[in-house]
């Protein structure tokens, strides 16, 4: 692992003194929506950045999930948020900025150690200013259970084909779930169903951008085709998946009951914990041998500033931290799945979340298909995709009814698709 030298204590000391006099000690508060990463921050994220930096003192206090967003905007209209805000990606951010609550940081240098892709996602639709540092992506694929497939003398599957005589397989022999995956909180069927494969059929990037600019529809084909696969898997998902939610997935594949959990790298460290078995990952399937492969390597996490906070010179100090190689090898090895989206090298530690970081390899990188642009609007596009991919799922839609709402929803606000 690539070793990187922090600044000991009483070198960070004397670089701030000024004329004997110590630089007067202030404490920034980071707001989150992953309450889960407390321990992370606490016990070594924190520490790491405070020993070279003693002046400046931390404090992570999230907020759950699915009261982020409201909370956070509350307390940005009363001035009572946090010094440091963690970004969701693209529109999730964007409008923040545009309100002037996140400051504009594109003179940070570290913003230097970034890809423009990673920057994209927390910069303005034209690219000119950049208003949160890139702190991780995850990534989309398979995971399953290492030893059903060693007992079932079953191979990662390369092919769609080959994928459905897997779960073939697994379903003759009855002794595990093919697919853990469930329909009752719909997001899931979204994003590791139909963003997850989809990929694939509409050729990462080059259907994204060209849903975008209005030369794609979502009734073309390469976007019904993911839903038409997705209508097979219900063969393969179990008994009343219908009612199933996300954690009963996350049980059944855990507790061995189930071969393989369509997945996002998030859940590395859970399952790293949960589960007793060895365990493997594959990406999406491509559809014919030899197919370009794509996955859905999806920037999802990045932190900025808020643009009232009473401490802007210690903010940037942490933001150029969060933009260095320590931060991304600390990040990414205390949080498996989340991986850095610097440039920096460095060794990743967990043997699941190697595989996961291998598919960049030999896989073409993508977002999900309607986090930029494509979500601004009523009806939402990604809150149907929700609903639509749940249908399909639950047979109450098919794959051309799915697309053609999620179209028709687009059509009614964005202009590019109303030529």
């Amino acid at each position: 692992m690539k070793h990187i030298m922090m600044k000991t204590t009483a070198t960070a000391a004397l670089c701030l003194a000024a004329g004997g006099a110590m630089a007067q000690e202030v404490t920034l508060t980071i707001e989150s929506w992953r309450a889960e990463d407390q321990a992370i921050w606490d016990d070594t994220l924190i520490p790491a950045f405070e020993e070279s930096h003693p002046d400046i003192n931390l404090e992570f206090t999230p907020t759950a999930p699915t009261e982020y967003n409201a909370a956070l905007n509350a307390r940005l209209e009363g001035g009572t948020a946090g010094d440091l805000i963690t970004c969701r990606s693209f529109d999730g951010s964007l409008p923040l900025y545009e309100r002037g609550q996140l400051a504009d940081i594109s003179d940070l240098e570290g913003l230097s150690n970034f890809p423009d892709f990673a920057k994209a996602a927390w910069s303005t639709d034209d690219g000119e200013e950049t208003f949160c540092v890139p702190m991780a992506s995850v990534i989309h694929g398979f995971i399953y259970n290492a030893d059903a497939f060693n007992e079932l003398g079953l191979e990662e599957p390369k092919t769609v084909e080959e994928f459905f005589a897997v779960l073939d397989a697994i379903k003759e022999d009855g002794t595990y779930i093919p697919l853990a995956m469930g329909s009752a909180d719909q997001w899931e069927a979204a994003t590791m169903a139909y963003t997850n494969i989809g990929p694939n059929y509409w050729k990462g990037e080059e259907g994204r951008q060209a849903l975008i600019d209005g030369e794609a529809k979502f009734t073309d084909e390469e976007f019904v085709a993911p839903y038409e696969q997705m209508a097979r898997w219900t063969d393969y998902m179990g008994n009343a998946y219908q009612a199933q939610s996300y954690s009963d997935s996350q049980n059944l594949f855990t507790l061995g009951r189930a071969a393989i959990y369509p997945a996002g790298s998030w859940e590395i460290t859970g399952f790293s914990d949960q589960a007793f078995f060895e365990m493997g990952a594959f990406p999406p399937p491509v559809p014919s041998e030899g197919d370009t492969c794509y996955i859905s390597d999806h920037t999802d996490i990045g932190i900025g500033m808020n643009a009232n906070t009473d401490h802007p010179e210690a903010a940037r100090t942490f933001l150029e931290w969060v933009a260095s190689a320590e931060f991304a090898a600390l990040y990414t090895n205390e949080l498996p799945g989340f991986f850095s989206l610097s440039n920096a090298e460095f060794e990743v530690e967990n043997p699941l979340a190697q595989e996961f970081i291998s598919f960049r390899d030999e896989c073409e990188s993508t977002v999900r298909v309607a986090s930029q642009i494509l979500s601004r609007g009523e009806p939402n596009t990604w809150n149907t995709m929700w609903v639509n991919s749940a249908n399909v799922l639950n047979e109450t839609m098919t794959p051309q009814e799915a697309a053609a709402d999620l179209q028709q929803g687009l059509e009614s606000w964005y202009e590019p698709q109303q030529n």
